[in-house]
């Protein structure tokens, strides 16, 4: 399925837009009621985390649509289309609809003070409500406790994806502190699922579960095929342990009496499909890797991936797609609220050289800020104009290129690549080097 048409929801969203990110839900709860309580008129699972929540969110959708359910799921951010956020069953809300629902919202957003992504929730919610679905999927926008989608009051299962250092500014500046904050989903109600997580932040989630009264589970990385463990349609060894909360999600609404057999399990594992995300994409037939790492821990599992599949390369009689003679080229995009210097510590190796790219409207990393804090990389990074002119220095003979550092980077140059082809996101293709 490839990405919705972009739509221009700015006239309509321009009163919530100086906002900007306001947590808390007392507003959202005030504006659901007296928009009807939407929320209470549909079932929900929901997926919080720092890094994977999409991809959770993702692989349990497809499950739950190859058993046979009506079922949604909303997302953020988007790549290019504001459409991408709200998906009923296998399409994406047309675009006329979702501006018809953000319209009939906006007075009580304007009443109630609802920032862009509450006003949006409350339009999802309402949304998934008419569409009478049979259970949704909502992933966490920022935080959790105080996220918007926790204003739904039936979220029957909790997945968790990796807690990392992200979003210092607003959710606290230690680990313990962001996991508090992305723990506070959990009530008594619910059955939680998490995968493997620092030490700290298993602390503070299995505190937190005993004082909720929440069950709290932890589950191991899928089997590699190789060993007998099932297939997935996304590709990065990372994605074993988010396939396997999802996997122990919908577990936990089989034991709950939802209608999800072994076979829906596998296909929905199989099927699902989700742009951004270690992808190999071409720019006027150079092969380009595009990832969303946008942080220290996610780019370094992009950067492990990359190693494995160059020692899978040279395991092969490949040559290392790391090991050309001017290294990796990367081209990056990093906003100002991230931690930019860590993540280039993460991903680049010794010869690796960096193309940085600002985002339109929104403040990111210069090359000089970053040779402020990194000034061993002079001579390895370059500022670029836009992201064309950075997609023309990574064509170069060389490595296997990579976009990375920005989902909204990713979303500012897919329309310029060249259209996908079959079997572009396949994990084993991406080692080879151009």
């Amino acid at each position: 399925m490839g990405l919705p048409a972009p739509v221009d929801l700015d006239p309509i969203l321009a009163s919530c837009t100086g906002r900007g990110i306001d947590l808390g839900l007392d507003r959202l709860q005030a504006a659901l009621a007296a928009g009807g309580h939407p929320e209470r008129r549909f079932p929900a699972v929901q997926v919080a985390g720092t890094n994977g929540k999409g991809s959770i969110a993702t692989f349990l959708h497809a499950i739950l649509q190859a058993a046979g359910l009506r079922t949604g799921i909303y997302r953020s951010p988007h790549l290019q289309s504001w459409c991408e956020r709200i998906q009923l069953g296998q399409q994406w809300i047309d675009g006329d609809t979702l501006k018809d629902d953000l319209r009939r919202w906006l007075p009580l957003a304007n009443q109630y003070s609802l920032t862009v992504f509450e006003v949006f929730t409350a339009a999802a919610m309402d949304r998934f409500a008419k569409e009478e679905l049979d259970l949704v999927v909502l992933e966490v926008g920022l935080g959790g406790r105080l996220d918007a989608t926790t204003a739904h009051p039936d979220r029957r299962v909790v997945g968790f994806g990796p807690i990392g250092l992200d979003h210092q500014d607003v959710l606290g500046s230690t680990l313990a502190e962001i996991a508090a904050e992305k723990a506070g989903v959990l009530t008594a109600s619910q059955v939680a699922i998490s995968g493997p997580q620092a030490p700290a932040v298993v602390q503070v989630l299995e505190q937190q579960a005993q004082r909720s009264g929440c069950v709290l589970h932890w589950v191991e990385p899928l089997a590699g095929e190789a060993a007998g463990g099932l297939p997935l349609g996304l590709p990065g060894t990372f994605q074993r342990s988010n396939g396997a909360v999802a996997v122990a999600m919908a577990e936990t609404l089989i034991a709950q009496g939802w209608p999800i057999s072994k076979q829906a399990i596998a296909m929905g594992l199989r099927q699902a499909r989700w742009p951004g995300r270690l992808e190999l994409r071409r720019w006027q037939g150079r092969e380009v890797l595009l990832d969303g790492a946008h942080n220290p821990p996610s780019a370094e599992a992009l950067k492990q991936e990359l190693n494995q599949l160059d020692q899978g390369a040279q395991g092969e009689g490949q040559t290392p797609a790391a090991s050309g003679s001017g290294g990796r080229r990367w081209l990056l995009a990093m906003q100002r609220t991230k931690d930019a210097p860590a993540l280039l510590d993460a991903i680049l190796a010794p010869r690796d050289r960096a193309a940085i790219v600002a985002l339109a409207d929104l403040p990111c990393w210069s090359v000089d800020a970053l040779l402020a804090a990194r000034p061993e990389l002079a001579g390895r990074l370059q500022a670029v104009a836009h992201p064309q002119e950075g997609l023309r220095w990574l064509s170069t003979p060389g490595p296997l290129p990579v976009v990375a550092g920005s989902l909204h980077l990713l979303g500012e140059i897919w329309p310029l690549l060249d259209p996908p082809e079959p079997g572009d996101q396949v994990a084993g293709r991406i080692c080879r080097p151009g």
